[in-house]
């Protein structure tokens, strides 16, 4: 699945629901899937820059793909990362590189987090284009 896809399969989950609170709780339910971070990588270089709350995100590189982990200590902000990762983690690095940010304005997210939250979101799509970078 292409990132385009994966963002509009998403879009469609989000759409489902009627008003912003329901958006708002599903994103929170998403969240609570997200796989624990241990603590040893809460570290200053794997904090996203430009998030209201601390997010802390790393990957792995297994070939010429990078895998994310990443957590939050926002409950709603990590419904965000589970999301974001959904989307990018797995992808080629080549690809990952060239990730356009109107990614966030695609998700719809907008009418349902505040605009801090929105560049939180920018903010850890940037990280993972650094580190595709550095990859």
């Amino acid at each position: 699945m292409t990132i385009k896809q994966k963002v509009e399969k998403i879009k469609e989950d989000l759409d489902f629901f009627e008003d912003e609170l329901q958006k708002y709780e599903y994103i929170i339910d998403l969240g609570k899937k997200l796989d624990a971070l241990d603590d040893k990588y809460k570290t200053p270089e794997n904090i996203v820059h430009g998030c209201t709350s601390q997010v802390w995100l790393i990957c792995e590189q297994k070939e010429d793909r990078l895998y994310f982990k990443g957590t939050s200590d926002a409950i709603i902000v990590k419904g965000l990362i589970y999301i974001i990762l959904e989307i990018f983690s797995g992808e080629k690095i080549e690809t990952l590189k060239s990730v356009d940010m109107d990614v966030v304005y695609e998700l719809g997210l907008s009418e349902v987090i505040t605009p801090n939250r929105q560049s939180g979101v920018i903010g850890m799509i940037k990280k993972i284009k650094e580190l595709a970078q550095k990859a």
